[in-house]
């Protein structure tokens, strides 16, 4: 008689938390939404969060300086003065690195300044950023758009001061708002990356945002859409699937086919 075994918990199957959704930008508790405590409630982890950020830095830098080898320097290559008889230092070609207009002596060429990190530990220091947000109290999720009515600077200010948003008595920075797509969130990017208004907070679309921005400024305010779609998109360490939509797309959001949030 065969017995068929029951199946296995899921290792990666994790307990979840909940998180408050509010409405933008008057901040009213709207409904609690659950994510996996693997995804929105990980240990603070500095070690995987510095190497997330000096791996994003590298990327970061052109390497494009270059400057010029005396060798590469257009000149004659006669020598200026005789070696000796003259009580003056020797001296080679007009090309000298110690001469004006002479070439460098180590100069600078276009370099490639990136380091490797492994996917899977950018995506755990990715979701490890989000969890140091929730559990700091500093993570907004908006239940719904994010968008302004107006888009003057008083307005603005009134309501980031309004929610605490702003720059805080002795802290620092800009509070961060990231949003699905700016095409339909034209005021929003407007007013706080075009106006006086940006020194309160700036507008990031999902895709723009990297692991250094979400660790800067006093708030991150995230529309839920945005926050589900850079979840599923940070969890192959979890899944050891990539996501199969576009990283960076261009034009309009990709579609909504393909997304599964790990429970």
């Amino acid at each position: 008689m065969l017995i068929k075994s029951q199946p296995s918990a899921s290792p990666i199957a994790s307990p979840t938390v909940l998180t408050t959704l509010y409405s933008f930008p008057s901040l009213e508790p709207v409904r609690f939404a659950p994510y996996p405590t693997s995804h929105l409630a990980l240990p603070l982890r500095r070690d995987i969060l510095h190497r997330a950020v000096i791996f994003e830095g590298d990327r970061a830098r052109q390497g494009t300086g270059s400057t010029l080898h005396r060798s590469e320097v257009h000149g004659s290559g006669r020598k200026i003065r005789p070696q000796k008889g003259t009580g003056m230092a020797r001296l080679g070609d007009k090309k000298s690195p110690m001469l004006r207009g002479g070439g460098r002596a180590f100069p600078k060429k276009p370099r490639n300044f990136e380091t490797d990190l492994p996917r899977k530990m950018y995506d755990l220091a990715f979701r490890t950023a989000l969890s140091w947000r929730w559990r700091k109290g500093e993570l907004v999720v908006v239940d719904g758009k994010c968008t302004f009515d107006d888009v003057k600077e008083g307005h603005i200010a009134e309501v980031f001061e309004m929610n605490g948003w702003g720059r805080e008595e002795g802290g620092a920075g800009r509070s961060l708002v990231i949003t699905e797509d700016k095409h339909e969130r034209g005021r929003l990017f407007f007013g706080l990356n075009e106006t006086p208004a940006s020194a309160f907070g700036k507008a990031l679309e999902r895709w723009d945002v990297d692991v250094k921005d979400l660790l800067k400024g006093p708030r991150v305010i995230i529309e839920k859409w945005a926050l589900d779609r850079m979840l599923a998109e940070h969890q192959m360490d979890l899944t050891n699937e990539r996501p199969n939509f576009p990283w960076k797309p261009s034009g309009s959001a990709p579609a909504k086919s393909g997304l599964t949030l790990l429970k």
